[in-house]
């Protein structure tokens, strides 16, 4: 079990407005992982815009080489890194909320 303090128990009761910790706990948790899960999603949407296509398939026409750009430039293999980051995380979120 885990001890936690009773100034941070009073602030996560306070700042949920829930009247127990185990409530509070919860909340903040499930709030923080919608919070995640929509950022990811908006950054999905950005990279998905940009490029004009999905994630599967700027990776398959990456590995093709039939992306229209260099798939070894820096601003390729950084979107690259950071769009299957977001689609990752985004998987792992959405399995914690099921």
């Amino acid at each position: 079990m885990v001890a936690i303090s009773p100034k941070l128990s009073q602030l996560l009761t306070r700042a949920t407005q829930t009247p127990d910790l185990e409530t509070a706990l919860w909340k903040v948790l499930s709030e923080y992982v919608e919070l995640k899960t929509e950022q990811l999603n908006q950054a999905i949407a950005r990279f998905e815009e940009k490029w004009g296509m999905s994630f599967d398939e700027f990776a398959r026409r990456s590995g093709e080489g039939k992306l229209g750009q260099d798939i070894y430039s820096w601003e390729v293999e950084q979107d690259f890194w950071q769009w299957e980051q977001a689609v990752t995380l985004l998987e792992h979120y959405q399995a914690l909320k099921s």
